[in-house]
């Protein structure tokens, strides 16, 4: 493992500062943040741990002005424990709930969480870049490793990982967290602080698309120094009859296949509002609106979510390792549809 300095910032400005020089990152929890740093796939050069500031902003669960603000160092357990998230964004707790483990959600901030990088089976493995062992021609440039000096991965072909959906030839590897696609469903907005000064940005325009990347290790649209201080999503009926589905290889510890958060709001057999964000089949969280699209303003039944299942994957690009997703990610849509269909709203 390479070394690096350490530094405990003792305020959200001297954080912003010193992460903005070259060679730094900001621990918000690094619940897996060393692990990568011994395999190379981080190679900071210093370390600014930010989780010992005391501003409450920054901890904190309030309602306020009809939205529901989280500071982006609550713990993930304290956000799917907490009472209110529960009762107005079950989506939200439901979604931490079912990320990581019980031990790492004790550790794990909400700031760090939605900014995990994209990745696929070779994300941890840096050897990849070897190819002693396969022929050059068989293989493609893979953009969306981060090494930190841009440097990139050469892999064989796509795995079951990958996405399907916001994909180019050359970059398929999978946005991995949970907690973001709620976010992106319920048009969050993101609070942020850097050298600059505070600014705030929809949270669906945060993860930058493989297609619209300057450069390869492009993967946030936040400048160097600028930290993600709070999450503010507006309170809805939708929000408020809400669930996050998530289908996986084992039943903990595991990124989703497919996922989706899915809110719903009925005008009597009319759907006045749905939304759907999906996760393990995209390279960032995506909002499915085509699907919603299909839904809103008509009637709810079998036909009519199964069309806007087949509509969120209409871009779908696959390759036979991961095209069982596209099946996957439609009855993923389904089931919690179905389960919104039974619960009170």
């Amino acid at each position: 493992m390479r070394t690096f300095a350490y530094e405990r910032a003792t305020s959200l400005a001297q954080a912003a500062e010193r992460a903005s020089e070259p060679g730094a990152m900001l621990y918000a929890g690094g619940t897996t943040m060393l692990d990568l740093i011994k395999l190379g796939v981080y190679r900071p050069q210093r370390v600014i741990d930010i989780t010992f500031l005391e501003d409450p902003a920054l901890r904190t669960i309030e309602v306020a002005g009809g939205t529901l603000r989280l500071g982006a160092l609550v713990k993930m357990n304290q956000a799917a424990e907490d009472a209110t998230v529960k009762d107005r964004a079950p989506v939200l707790s439901e979604s931490l709930w079912l990320a990581a483990t019980q031990q790492l959600r004790h550790m794990a901030t909400l700031g760090g969480n939605v900014m995990q990088r994209t990745r696929d089976t070779y994300f941890r493995h840096p050897d990849w870049l070897d190819l002693a062992d396969g022929d050059a021609a068989e293989v493609e440039t893979y953009g969306n490793t981060p090494y930190g000096d841009g440097r990139l991965t050469t892999v064989r072909q796509p795995t079951r990982l990958s996405a399907v959906l916001g994909t180019t030839e050359t970059d398929t590897a999978s946005y991995p967290g949970d907690f973001a696609q709620g976010l992106v469903a319920f048009d969050a907005v993101i609070e942020i602080t850097g050298p600059d000064g505070a600014r705030e940005m929809p949270f669906a325009d945060l993860h930058v698309r493989p297609a619209d990347k300057a450069n390869e290790g492009d993967y946030a649209r936040l400048a160097p120094g600028e930290v993600i201080t709070a999450f503010r999503v507006p309170l809805s009926p939708a929000l408020a009859r809400s669930t996050y589905v998530k289908a996986r290889d084992r039943a903990s510890y595991a990124f989703a296949n497919a996922s989706a958060a899915v809110g719903l709001e009925m005008d009597g057999d009319a759907v006045a509002d749905v939304r759907i964000g999906l996760g393990g089949v995209a390279t960032v969280p995506w909002r499915a609106a085509a699907a919603e699209d299909v839904l809103r303003g008509g009637p709810l039944t079998e036909e009519t979510m199964r069309a806007a299942a087949e509509a969120a994957f209409a871009d779908a690009v696959t390759h036979e390792a991961n095209a069982f997703k596209v099946p996957l990610g439609r009855n993923v849509i389904v089931q919690a549809l179905t389960t919104l269909t039974r619960m009170e709203g």
